[in-house]
């Protein structure tokens, strides 16, 4: 097979370092009035692709060229901008805009089913049980958008946390998507429906010509509304905690602004071919316009299921299935819409404002299976970050010849949560409270903070 060859590890590695539901009103305020200075924002907003499967660490950001035919996989290697460091063939284009990007190839932990590892991945919050059955409840941790919308709201008229288009799931609805014991009132504007079809627009409760803006105020008559349009319950998440803060929810439905920014016929045809006409590649541009109206934590589900064609990344060669067919179809759409969202937002003037956070829940083993295929490794696997202060061209961490494990750095999804938090100039020792009144931290990990500049 194809491959690049490498200089030694010296020459390779440019890494960055070896390694409220309580609070009072006043309290928020005098948090927000005198903000710790190491917790400056570097970002105003977080773009969150959450790439569901689980993407091999070999075939994208972690190529392993000189090892065993049984590791380096099915493709060779990729030169970028920074000297030694090579991506997976495939993703040229992202390649080519290595300098600026940050890598972290050191991401770890020990959960190896899709749904526990993707609630770690969605809260940075380790589940109780490593279990494929592992069910969404109240008693787990709210999504990363659910605690930024409690601490630090967009502002009125914007919804803080938007996610779509997918709720996602292996069996079960995977846990972490909503706001859990915070309450519904975070819970996100969560979008079902595809932003790449033609009649594509934000489902919401539209004002009955007898329901004027200045009775919405009345809890009545929002509610009585709320029942009329039951049918937007299944599609809303905004409409299923108007109960709980129908104000904040009224707003938004007089904002003809941020409702605008889920018109992307407004965009040009150029602008909407680059990002790629799919539901992932429409969803990116969508992004973009959200957080360009106001949105501070936007996630992007890349598929609502784990693996099959047209779905997420888990390509085990379960059944006969063609592994590279589905790599064919997953890496060149990646390599099209990272790409276009990164060099959108910089020639918008906002990606020194916009952290995009590149990650799935694990990675993929260093040995192909008899199967044909790789299987759940999160061991060690790779994320991306760009923008919102993140170093440019920056290597974090390093793997094994084989890929399997970190021989320099650590970052859990805790620590990312954290890296995360503190980039938006909140505290990731900031707690919260759950149910039964306990305080819980709001991340369980240490920011990483040699990624940003």
């Amino acid at each position: 097979m194809p491959h690049a060859s490498l200089p030694s590890r010296r020459a390779v590695l440019r890494i960055g370092g070896a390694s409220l539901l309580g609070l009072s009103f006043p309290e928020m305020l005098r948090a927000a009035e005198t903000p710790k200075a190491k917790h400056r924002a570097t970002a105003k907003s977080v773009i969150f692709l959450h790439q569901w499967g689980g993407p091999g660490q070999h075939e994208t950001f972690d190529p392993k060229p000189d090892a065993p035919d049984n590791v380096r996989g099915w493709y060779g290697a990729t030169k970028t901008k920074l000297p030694g460091v090579i991506f997976g063939e495939r993703i040229p284009k992202i390649a080519a805009m290595a300098d600026k990007l940050t890598i972290v190839r050191c991401m770890q932990h020990t959960m190896k089913n899709h749904n526990s590892a993707g609630y770690y991945s969605l809260t940075g919050i380790a589940p109780p049980t490593d279990d494929q059955r592992l069910r969404d409840s109240l008693e787990l941790f709210p999504a990363y958008g659910s605690l930024v919308d409690k601490l630090a709201p967009a502002p009125k008229g914007v919804a803080t946390f938007v996610a779509y288009p997918h709720v996602i799931a292996d069996g079960s609805i995977t846990p972490g998507q909503h706001a859990s014991f915070l309450g519904k009132a975070h819970s996100p504007l969560f979008v079902n429906q595809d932003p790449n079809r033609s009649d594509f627009k934000l489902p919401e409760l539209t004002l009955p010509d007898n329901l004027s803006v200045e009775r919405l105020e009345n809890r009545k008559d929002i509610l009585k509304l709320i029942d009329e349009q039951s049918d937007l319950l299944e599609t809303s998440l905004v409409a299923q905690g108007l109960d709980e803060s129908y104000q904040k929810a009224v707003a938004m439905l007089t904002s003809p602004r941020f409702k605008q920014a889920f018109d992307l016929t407004k965009e040009s045809k150029k602008t909407r071919d680059a990002y790629g006409r799919t539901t992932y590649g429409q969803g990116c541009l969508l992004a973009r316009r959200v957080v360009e109206a106001g949105a501070k934590f936007v996630n992007v589900y890349f598929s609502r299921a784990i693996g099959g064609k047209g779905q997420g990344w888990d390509y085990h060669g379960f059944n006969k299935e063609s592994v590279t067919d589905r790599l064919d179809e997953l890496l060149p759409m990646t390599d099209q819409t990272l790409p276009a969202l990164l060099t959108d937002l910089e020639d918008r003037g906002m990606l020194n404002d916009t952290l995009v956070v590149w990650v799935g829940e694990f990675g993929r083993t260093p040995k192909i299976s008899s199967n044909g295929g790789r299987d759940h490794w999160p061991q060690c696997y790779c994320a991306v970050l760009a923008g919102g202060g993140a170093k440019r061209g920056f290597v974090y961490g390093a793997s094994d010849k084989l890929g399997a494990y970190s021989t320099v750095g650590q970052a859990r999804p805790e620590d990312l949560a954290a890296t995360m938090f503190e980039a938006l100039g909140i505290d990731p020792e900031t707690e919260i409270r759950d149910k039964l009144n306990r305080p819980l931290p709001i991340a369980r990990g240490k920011p990483i903070r040699e990624l940003f500049a």
